[in-house]
This record gives C-alpha cells, structure tokens and sequence, in this order.
C-alpha cells in the first residue's frame, strides 16, 4: 500500500512539473489579452466589436496551426518514450520544413482575404475598414507565429514545457508593454501621487495590432533558436528534404486533427458570424465573454498537454502499466481543477465584465452567458484530458468525428435556428454552445470507458480497464 501511495504522489509531481509551466504561459497569455480587450474597450464599443469581429477567423488560423503541431508531438513524445533520439531530431528538422511551407502558404492565404473578412462575418459596414486593417498587421508575420507553435510543440513533447513557457512570458510583456505605447496617444498621468507624461502614438486598433504583431515576431524567432541549441531535438546536420517515414506518420495523426480544428473553427466562424448580425452589444458582449472564458480553461488545457506528452511516452515505451496508472489519475485531477475554476467564473462573472466595458447592456448581457457556461466546465475538463490522451497515442480521428457532430449538428444548426428562425439572442446561442459541449462530454466518457483509446491494450488483447 505505501509503495502505491508514493508511486501515486511521484506520478502527481511529475504530472504538475509538466503542466504548470503551459498553465502559467497561458494564464500571462490571457492577463494580456485581459489588459488588451480593457484597453481596447476603453476606446468604445465600436472598437471592441471591430477586434471581436475577427479574432474568430484568427483563432481558426492559429488552431489549425496547433492541429498540425500535434503529429510532431506524438511522433516526439513516443520516440523520446523509446529513447531514439535519432528520430526525435529527425522529426524536429521535419517540423522546420513544416513551418516553412505551412507558415509561407498561411501568410499569403490571410494577407489575401484580409480585405474581404469582415464582410463573411456580416460586420456592420461602419466597423469593417477597422477589422479589416486589424486582421492584416496581426497576421502578417505568421512565419514566426507558425515557427513559435510548432517549435514549442515539439519542446513541450520533449519533456520540455519551461522553454516556451519563457518565451511566452515574454511574449506577452511585449505585447502588453507595447499596447500601452501604441493604442493611446501621450496622455498626462497621475503615479503616486506625481503627474507623469505618458509617451503614445495614438493608433487605436491598429496599435493593438502593430504591438500584438511584432511580439509574436519576437517569439517566433526566440523558439526556434532555443529548438536548434535543444540538446535532444535540435535539427542541425539533419536533411531538410522530405522525409517519408517520419511525414508519413505525422500526417495521418496530424491531418484528422486539422480537419477537427479547422471544421471546429469554421463553426466558431459561423457560430460568430450569427451573433455579429445581433448587433454592437451582442457582438461586445460575446467578444469579451470569450476573453474571460479564455483564462478559466487554462488549468484544463495545461493537463491536457501533460496528459498527452506522459501517455505518449509511456506508449513509446510500450508501458502498459504506467499508462493505465496514468490516465486513472488524470481525470479526478482534471474535474477538480475545472469545478474550482467553474464556480470561481460564476462568482466573479460581473467583476470581470465590468473590467472591461463601461456599457450596462453589455455587462448584463455577459454576466448572464459566462454563468450559463460555468456551470459545465467540469463536464468540458473531461472532453479536454480524454482528447488529450487520444493525441498522446496518436489516436486523433475519434476527436475529430466528436467535435465536428457536436459544432455542426448541435451548436451550427441550434444557434440558426434560436436566432433567423426563432428570433432569440445571445443567450439561447451560447445555450447551443453549452449542448455542444454536453454531448461531446457524453462521447469522449464512453469511448475511455470502454477503453478505445489505448492501443497497448489492443495489442495486447487485453481492455484497459
């Protein structure tokens, strides 16, 4: 009994040493997407609806993005499970050959449609100049923005979440250091008690962008020097050529979880594009409520990326024993932290709304749908650490059919319905959200119940639970 119970606590420590450097990088990531949304607000609500309007495309972007990272962290994890380095530095060169091409082909697919974004997702034509201008700063350096998924992907498989955990930190002082400079103009304030002149170039929206934009730069390049000097993962002497038996692999764990992502954000674009046709307050509203949302989902996606960098090492290793243990702690750990951080959405829910706009009709309004989601993160923590281990073990195409009949059959056709057929609001759309996430709840349960998931089980012909 004694020798399970300090098994146990050492698998907690080495569980919490992997996932607290990702949930610090996202909680810094999400101060400062608090602080910019605070400051965008401050400059109307016009200005928070012209961010709001396509922030959505660009989650689908960067999402994808992260999708496809998600075969390197597979193939990484197993191989570093298995001790074979020489294919975990194989594998980092295919990751550079990956940014280069995807980035590139990014880059000239957003610069390209920049333009006409904010009329796909009936912005009202006073705002979309603004959206329009925003998107394109911020999406201009995607090279880097890709370098900085992928490569820190590859590190957090690795064993190592403390290097991109660094780098977003800094990141993220950058951005919100230069937001302060570049949204206002030079403004005179009062710091204990002594008036300071404030220097600002005044730019508004497009310095939110501008600022977001060459941090994100700054990233990019820092990761993928940290990737070259990594003792275990760095690509230098490896053939940037294409290599087929690492490609090949990669894609076929990479590719249903991009067509998960991007059908997913296709869905948040759509799902968006309804509410924006609701209106200034609607579209504020939902933009800031998505701000908040944000931050109380970090403890569940930061055990999400231990879960799928420990239980593909235990697979690499072929540890049958260790990945049972594994998963039988992952998810108790995971519910508590989703209903700590699920009742202290619910309670502070107006504080936080009142942060960031001076409307009542908004605050209202968000208050009213960030308690409605509340109330089911532990049922979404779930859905997060099962998926999570699905990607650890490479098993990515049950994912993708959950996520893409919850989207499109509950959320998609539910939200159309409330809002051109039945004439609701924003509270019966995000009603539709929350289904979605039930029902995917309700899928991803039963599937690590009846053991699908795990593939030493399988190959052993014994369930795996």
């Amino acid at each position: 009994m004694m020798r399970l119970q300090n098994e146990s606590r050492a698998m907690v420590r080495v569980i919490l040493t992997l996932a607290w450097p990702t949930m610090l990088e996202q909680m810094s990531q999400s101060a400062v997407q608090y602080i910019d949304t605070a400051m965008v607000g401050a400059l109307g609500t016009q200005a928070t609806a012209a961010v709001g309007a396509t922030s959505t495309v660009g989650w689908l972007v960067s999402s994808t993005l992260t999708a496809f990272s998600v075969g390197f962290l597979a193939i990484i994890s197993r191989a570093c499970g298995a001790q074979d380095t020489r294919t975990a530095r194989k594998a980092a060169a295919q990751s550079v050959l990956a940014v280069l091409v995807i980035g590139t082909a990014a880059t000239i697919l957003t610069t390209a449609v920049s333009g006409v974004i904010p009329a796909w997702m009936q912005v009202e034509p006073h705002i979309r100049p603004t959206a329009s201008r925003y998107f394109l700063i911020l999406y201009l350096p995607l090279l880097p923005r890709t370098a900085g998924i992928i490569f820190g992907t590859a590190l957090r498989a690795a064993g190592d979440t403390r290097t991109p955990m660094k780098v977003g930190l800094w990141v993220n002082c950058i951005t919100g250091v230069l937001h302060f400079l570049l949204i206002y103009p030079t403004r005179t304030v009062v710091l204990f008690g002594r008036a300071v002149t404030v220097p600002g170039a005044g730019m508004g929206v497009v310095g939110a962008a501008a600022a977001s934009a060459v941090a994100f730069t700054w990233g990019g390049v820092r990761i993928t020097w940290s990737l070259w000097r990594h003792p275990e993962l760095s690509p230098r002497g490896e053939s940037l050529r294409p290599d087929p038996a690492i490609l090949r692999p990669c894609l076929r764990i990479a590719l249903p979880n991009m067509f998960q992502r991007f059908g997913t954000s296709l869905g948040y674009v759509a799902f968006a594009a309804m509410i924006n046709s609701l209106g200034e307050v609607a579209t504020a509203a939902h933009t800031i409520a998505n701000t908040v949302e944000s931050a109380f989902y970090i403890p569940g996606y930061g055990m999400q990326t231990a879960a799928a960098t420990l239980t593909g090492n235990a697979y690499g290793a072929g540890d049958q024993k260790r990945m049972k243990a594994l998963t039988a702690m992952f998810l108790p750990v995971e519910i508590c932290l989703m209903c700590v951080t699920g009742g202290a959405l619910f309670v502070s829910a107006p504080s936080l709304m009142g942060l960031f706009s001076n409307s009542e009709a908004v605050k209202s309004l968000g208050t009213t749908v960030l308690r409605m989601v509340a109330v089911s993160e532990p049922l979404y923590g779930v859905s997060i650490i099962v998926e999570g281990i699905m990607m650890g073990v490479g098993k990515t195409k049950t994912p993708f059919v959950y996520n893409i009949i919850g989207m499109w059959c509950v959320r998609i056709v539910g939200t159309f319905i409330c809002i051109h057929l039945l004439g609701l609001g924003l509270v019966a759309a995000w009603g539709c959200m929350i289904a979605h996430n039930v029902l995917v709840f309700v899928f991803y349960l039963v599937s690590f119940i009846s053991g699908r998931w795990n593939p030493l089980a399988e190959r052993i012909g014994e369930p795996s639970r």
